[in-house]
């Protein structure tokens, strides 16, 4: 959590990107002389369109942002509206709670159009807005979008120079295909339920428990990744409303140190994420006490109430996905370590052709590839190797896996960098070891793919005999690795992944 790797410094320059971009949105509202509520509207809104919005190409990002208003205005026009309604309201927010959850399936784009219809329902709850402030709500939101879009694609467009490496493709498969409408139904039930209790608990703030609910379902897909993120969203909370009591509650909304504050907390948030959804959460509820405390709310019964509503909607979503058309977590962990050894395959198949001398063999995205794929294996291994987990034998395998895999991939690092180098080459040595590598990705996935290609003449490449024994070197880890891999991979029946 404290010295996650941030290669290229990515992490950071996007917390700070996001602190801009959030900071220019509230400035040009506050200038233009919106409201409070419209300020922090505006805020919220540009915080999302440069967090959900996570599509491949600057292009589809962009196209992406400009759809976010065609999610979000209609649903603030229905929930100001339907404000005074509770039935209507609470029928109309499990309807977007549903829509949003099973947009999913469009991937990226509808993964974020979701989120922002969603955020926009809760919004106007959390600031209690009325239809006669619905056109300045538009035009912070209008505002904010254009400013996080100037920040983001013209004054400092990191996409561009380094363009984001292709998200996986979702699972396949009759069984995990149904997986977004799995959840939609999850979801839209877990959070009937947490608005219910929610409500018994408090007529003003119950939108806590709905949206704790809703966000525990983001980015996750079995039950086990679904109980785990409710686990350490709890956790985030009770260390973020600690914080608040020490440092929101005795700032009593003072505008500017409270802005700052919120600033290091949307540093907090962005540069978090990746790594640490406890630490997330802190930043996230510090932030929403903070924005209380400007909203003049603030003491420590709605800290507390806060809490408690977080609790609820975590059962709530614990309960869904354990009794409601639950998606088994092994599954999920078969089907995500085999792609990521097909990855490593096809990270190696690819780097063997650039060194055989083949100019179009670009091993890097295919190395990229990889390493988002296995930030899908943790997060879907996380279940079991999370300290409370009380199952002994499948944490040690779990972790033994997730420990040769990042080997597996610091070899593929290795092996990619080698074949920049225009001055490698390689010879039969080194075929042969792909080739073996290939050979043991079969015995690991019991799938067959296209075969590594031939090796060149003598005079396809300029050999580097340091830089092709460092390619041998790099291989031959790989090769060893996978043999490791075969004993945690061969587990019984019921267990966490393949069986042989």
């Amino acid at each position: 959590m404290f010295v996650a790797p941030d290669p290229g410094l990515a992490r950071l320059r996007n917390a700070s990107r996001a602190v801009l971009g959030i900071a220019l949105a509230v400035a040009l509202t506050e200038l233009v002389g919106l409201s409070l509520s419209a300020s922090i509207t505006g805020g919220l809104a540009a915080l999302l369109a440069l967090f959900t919005v996570t599509d491949t190409t600057v292009r589809a990002q962009a196209v992406t942002t400009l759809l976010l208003p065609a999610a979000g205005f209609p649903v603030l026009a229905l929930a100001t509206v339907l404000h005074d309604l509770t039935l209507l309201r609470d029928a109309a927010f499990l309807l977007v709670v549903f829509c949003g959850v099973y947009a999913r399936r469009w991937g990226p784009r509808g993964h974020a159009l979701g989120i922002f219809a969603f955020m926009n329902f809760f919004t106007t709850q959390f600031l209690h807005a009325v239809p006669g402030q619905l056109p300045e709500l538009y035009a912070a939101v209008a505002l904010s979008l254009a400013a996080a879009g100037a920040v983001r694609f013209v004054l400092w467009p990191l996409e561009r120079r380094t363009p984001p490496p292709a998200a996986p493709a979702p699972l396949p498969g009759t069984g995990l295909a149904r997986v977004t409408t799995r959840q939609a139904v999850q979801a839209a039930v877990a959070c009937a339920v947490a608005l219910a209790i929610g409500q018994l608990l408090s007529a003003d703030r119950w939108y806590w428990a709905v949206g704790t609910t809703w966000w525990i379902f983001v980015n996750t897909v079995s039950r086990g990744e679904t109980l785990v993120r409710g686990f350490r969203r709890v956790l985030g909370t009770v260390i973020g409303i600690a914080v608040g009591m020490v440092v929101a509650i005795p700032l009593d909304g003072a505008v500017a140190p409270t802005a700052a504050l919120v600033a290091l907390c949307v540093f907090g948030i962005f540069y978090t994420a990746p790594v640490s959804y406890s630490w997330m959460m802190l930043a996230v509820t510090l932030m929403a006490g903070l924005l209380y405390g400007l909203l003049g709310v603030l003491d420590p019964a709605l800290l507390l109430l806060r809490l408690e509503e977080t609790a609820v909607g975590a059962v709530c979503a614990a309960l869904a996905v354990l009794l409601i058309l639950p998606v088994r977590t092994h599954a999920i962990n078969d089907a995500w370590i085999q792609r990521s050894l097909r990855g490593v395959r096809a990270a190696t198949s690819v780097s063997l052709r650039r060194l055989a001398g083949d100019p179009d063999a670009d091993p890097a995205p295919h190395a990229a590839e990889l390493e988002l794929l296995l930030g899908r294996v943790r997060l879907s291994l996380a279940p079991l190797v999370h300290p409370l987990s009380p199952f002994r034998g499948r944490k040690e395998r779990a972790r033994r896996v997730l420990a040769l895999l990042d080997e597996c991939a610091e070899e593929v690092r290795g092996l990619v960098a080698v074949a920049a180098d225009p001055a490698a080459g390689h010879d039969e040595r080194l075929a042969a070891a792909c080739r073996r590598v290939e050979a043991a990705v079969e015995r690991l996935t019991g799938a067959r793919g296209p075969a590594a290609e031939p090796e060149p003449t003598a005079a396809a490449a300029p050999v580097s005999p340091a830089a092709g024994q460092a390619a041998l070197g790099h291989v031959s880890g790989l090769e060893k690795l996978l043999v490791a891999l075969h004993e945690p991979l061969r587990t019984p029946p019921g267990s966490f992944i393949l069986r042989s």
